[in-house]
Order: C-alpha cells, then sequence, then structure tokens
C-alpha cells in the first residue's frame, strides 16, 4: 500500500505541474466570493481516485470535491487533490497534493506532496516520518519567543465568526516570527521536520490535515484541538513539536466551541 501511495501522490503532483501552466480564469469557480476551486482540482482528484478503485476497489474514498463512497470498508483513502488552490492559481510554490490512509477510524498511512518544491513527505503508524526517504524528527525549540510558527485563515475565507485574527494578534507578539504558506497539509509537515515549532487553524476539514497530523505524530509532536482534546479539526487545531504545547495553547479561549 505504502509504494502505491508514492506512486499516486508523485503521479497526481506531476498532473500539477502540467495542469498549472496552462490555467486561467476560465478555469474557476467559487465555492464563495473568496474561496476558488479549479477544473485541476477535480481533474487531479478524479485521476486519484481511479488509480484508487483499480488497486482497492472495495476500500472507501472521501475526496474534497467528490464527497465519499459508502462500501461499509475498514479502509478509507483521504484526498485532498490540491491544498493551497489559491497559490496554485497564482503560480505560487506553496500547493499540495495531500492523501491519507484510515484503517477503523485511525490514520495509518499519510503522504503529502508539494510538487514544485520536490518536497515529498510520508509517514507509516509507527514507524516514523520522512521528507524524500530521510527520517525528519520535530524541533527542540523550549520557548515560544524563540519558536516560528505558522497559521491560515480559513475561517476569514467563509466569513466565518468567531475567526482567527484575535488568536493570531495574541500570539504574534509571543514568537519570533510568522510563515503563511496557505496548505495546511504543508505547514503540519514544516512542524514535523522542524521548520516550524508550531501551527494552528480553524475551520479546517479531515482531507486538510489527515496526513499532515500522523507526520507530525511520527515525528515525535503532538496534535490536538483547541480544547487540549482530539477533537480536531472540528474544533480547531494545534501542532506543536512536543514541547510548546502549554504556553501556545493558554492562548486560545476553551470555550469556543
Amino acid at each position: 500500500m505504502k509504494d502505491f501511495l508514492i506512486s499516486l501522490i508523485l503521479e497526481a503532483g506531476g498532473i500539477c505541474i502540467q495542469k498549472s501552466e496552462k490555467i486561467g480564469l476560465s478555469d474557476l469557480k467559487f465555492k464563495n466570493k473568496k474561496d476558488l476551486v479549479t477544473t485541476a482540482d477535480r481533474y487531479v482528484e478524479d485521476v486519484i481516485i481511479t488509480r484508487i478503485k483499480q488497486e482497492f476497489p472495495l476500500h472507501d474514498i472521501l475526496g474534497e470535491e467528490t464527497g465519499r463512497t459508502n462500501n461499509s470498508s475498514d479502509y478509507l483513502w483521504i484526498i485532498d487533490p490540491i491544498d493551497g488552490t489559491t497559490s496554485f492559481f497564482h503560480k505560487q510554490p506553496f500547493y499540495s497534493v495531500s492523501i491519507a490512509v484510515q484503517q477503523k477510524g485511525e490514520t495509518i498511512l499519510g503522504a503529502v506532496y508539494a510538487p514544485v518544491l520536490n518536497e515529498l513527505f510520508l509517514a507509516e503508524k509507527g514507524k516514523g516520518a520522512f521528507q524524500n526517504n530521510t527520517r525528519v524528527q520535530v524541533s527542540k525549540t523550549d520557548v515560544m519567543i524563540n519558536s516560528v510558527m505558522a497559521t491560515g485563515f480559513a475561517c476569514i475565507r467563509a466569513d466565518l465568526e468567531p475567526n482567527n485574527l484575535g488568536f493570531f494578534n495574541r500570539i504574534i507578539p509571543k514568537i519570533r516570527d510568522i510563515r503563511r504558506y496557505g496548505s495546511a497539509a504543508i505547514d503540519l509537515c514544516y512542524v514535523a521536520c522542524g521548520k516550524l515549532d508550531g501551527f494552528w487553524e480553524m475551520n479546517l476539514n479531515i482531507y486538510d490535515i489527515a496526513a499532515g497530523a500522523l507526520m507530525v505524530t511520527e515525528a515525535g509532536g503532538h496534535v490536538f484541538d483547541f480544547n487540549g482534546n482530539n477533537n480536531f479539526p472540528e474544533q480547531g487545531i494545534i501542532a506543536t513539536n512536543g514541547i510548546l504545547d502549554k504556553e501556545l495553547s493558554t492562548n486560545f479561549n476553551k470555550d469556543l466551541f
């Protein structure tokens, strides 16, 4: 299954590169006035689903664009064909393909591929996390003032209240710097490999974070919701190197959800 996943996500990333060269306004649709989707998102997802059905015809599949099948399988493939569609459309490098596999509700395998950056992240339950075949671990940063973190604003795109701006303003003065890559999957993988010390966001879906969350935990980090529990991403998501949990989590309202 792991070899198939690697081959599949590399193929999907290659398609993204090809499609990005010709993407234009006629390829755009909007989920709302700020949240766009392209014909490439659907095409890449269709290719991924077709390959999975050929290899594992009884497995269930959850795709961002096409929803979920219901074969009552113990296995579920979770697909985000292009995480960071805005970056993809604007020909910026920080987008990725994210694919995870769950068995009886537990994520056992995950891959994230950022094709422009040539970064392939892979994690397998109990077997560690890897970037381009090199094992990775979270950072050892032990105080927030020395940390670099990332966040996103899916909540702002969806015009939701409350939103992330209050947390953003509260946390920024307490850290060294912030990054905004636009792909939660990449953000989580960067926590896993120590490029970031922490990440938080609201209003994400399971396809945004399933593979990346496994990367973090397999690299020695922690992933939890805004209340310190495991109800992520429904109740927000926080990922850290496992050292900054308490210092970061104190910045979030516990009664938000």
